[in-house]
C-alpha cells in the first residue's frame, strides 16, 4: 500500500501553493511549517534544484486527540504535504497517508483518529 496520495496539477507551482493552502482551510488545516527545499540545498550545498516545498498543516482539534492518546505523537506530526515541479512543468501535490504511519504506533485509539484525518487530507487532494 502507498504512504502517500498525489495529483498532478497543471497551475504555477505559486497558484498552486495558494490553492492547496485554501483546500486545507476548508478541512480545518493551517501551515505550520513551510520548508523550501530548494532554497535550503542551494544556500547549503551550492546546487541547483527543481521547485520543491514541504508544507506541515495541523488541524488542531486531531493533534490534540493524537497527543491525548499518545504522548510521543508530535514525532509524527504534522501532516506533511509537498509540492514539486515535474520534469514536464506540471506541479505535483502529494499528501502523506496517516493511517499507514499512525499504524507503526500500535495504538487502537491512533488507528481510529488517523482514519479520520486520513479521509480529510483524501478530500484535500481530491479538491485541487
Amino acid at each position: 500500500m502507498s504512504y502517500y496520495f498525489n495529483k498532478i496539477l497543471k497551475t504555477s507551482f505559486d497558484e498552486t501553493i495558494i490553492i492547496l493552502t485554501e483546500a486545507l482551510r476548508k478541512e480545518g488545516f493551517g501551515i505550520l511549517t513551510e520548508i523550501d527545499v530548494q532554497a535550503t540545498l542551494k544556500k547549503k550545498l551550492d546546487v541547483d534544484f527543481r521547485k520543491y516545498k514541504i508544507l506541515g498543516a495541523c488541524n488542531p482539534p486531531f493533534a490534540y486527540k493524537a497527543l491525548q492518546a499518545e504522548d510521543k505523537i508530535g514525532l509524527l506530526l504534522p501532516c506533511n504535504f509537498i509540492v514539486q515541479e515535474t520534469t514536464d512543468g506540471s506541479v505535483e501535490v502529494a499528501a502523506i497517508d496517516p493511517l499507514e504511519y499512525m499504524q507503526t504506533v500500535k495504538n487502537k485509539n491512533l488507528v481510529e483518529i488517523a482514519a479520520e484525518v486520513q479521509q480529510k487530507l483524501k478530500n484535500v487532494i481530491e479538491s485541487l
